[in-house]
């Protein structure tokens, strides 16, 4: 049996993983993945994979050896001819892809700030009514400033490890893979955010992420994961704690008028 070349295995290795991330993870295993996030994490596999082949001088000439074989090699004309005509007709569709025009389907427009649930939940225990469930923790920055203030700087910490690759260090939406997301990550600086939210919706939100919007906010490519399957109950409410601290912003309560 012939042994497949080194450039064929990481051909497979490429193709492989994006079918499994595509087909396997975002159908059979999970809702579906977000095209950006698959980006990502296609691109994390193909900086592996050259790192792999260029550890070793002789196995960067294995890779290359099927490709300049198919550029020189006058038994290899069959080949060349083939790939001449598949690549402008790759590239010809992926064009067209891009550019021709899509007929939206009719339906229900998303609505970007869907209504919450009636009550609030961490995992599947209720916490209590959404209008009525407040941060537990938000009593010690009169009571008790010194517990205040080790709870926000455990959800500085909690965001630094797990919110600011997408929601950035200042809080502005703007991390490292926020280009590559869309819809973008929340602007937690911009007045218009935080001001207008009770603290038990920003909870909803982060406990339940972009797979637990309801109807009315779908369809909805967010990349926000259901972080009440990482993060504890306490934790995202520190979270919540340091988003306000941070920014100066202070939640909106109940029947408050804005």
């Amino acid at each position: 049996m012939k042994r497949l070349s080194l450039f064929t295995i990481c051909l497979i290795i490429l193709v492989g993983s994006w079918v499994f991330l595509r087909f396997v993870i975002g159908s059979v295993i999970s809702v579906p993945i977000p095209a950006s996030v698959i980006a990502m994490y296609m691109g994390l596999i193909l900086i592996a994979v050259l790192v792999h082949i260029s550890v070793e001088d002789s196995l960067f000439r294995e890779f290359l050896r099927p490709i300049r074989e198919t550029l020189v090699d006058n038994n290899r004309r069959v080949r060349r001819r083939v790939i001449a005509i598949l690549i402008p007709l790759f590239l010809l569709g992926y064009t067209y892809s891009i550019i021709a025009q899509r007929a939206n389907p009719p339906g229900s427009p998303r609505d970007a700030h869907p209504s919450p649930p009636l009550e609030l939940t961490y995992k599947d225990e209720v916490i209590g009514t959404m209008q009525d469930v407040v941060n537990p923790f938000r009593h010690y920055e009169k009571d008790d400033p010194e517990a205040f203030k080790a709870h926000v700087e455990n959800g500085r910490r909690v965001y630094h490890q797990n919110c600011f690759p997408c929601h950035g260090d200042h809080l502005d939406g703007q991390g490292h893979f926020a280009p590559y997301l869309q819809p973008l990550p929340a602007n937690f600086q911009d007045p218009g955010i935080i001001p207008n939210f009770q603290e038990s919706f920003f909870f909803w939100r982060i406990a339940k992420g972009g797979p637990g919007l309801p109807a009315a906010g779908t369809p909805w490519d967010s990349a926000m994961p259901i972080w009440e399957d990482s993060l504890t109950r306490d934790e995202i409410w520190d979270v919540i704690l340091f988003l306000s601290d941070y920014t100066g912003y202070q939640f909106r309560t109940f029947g408050e008028a804005h």
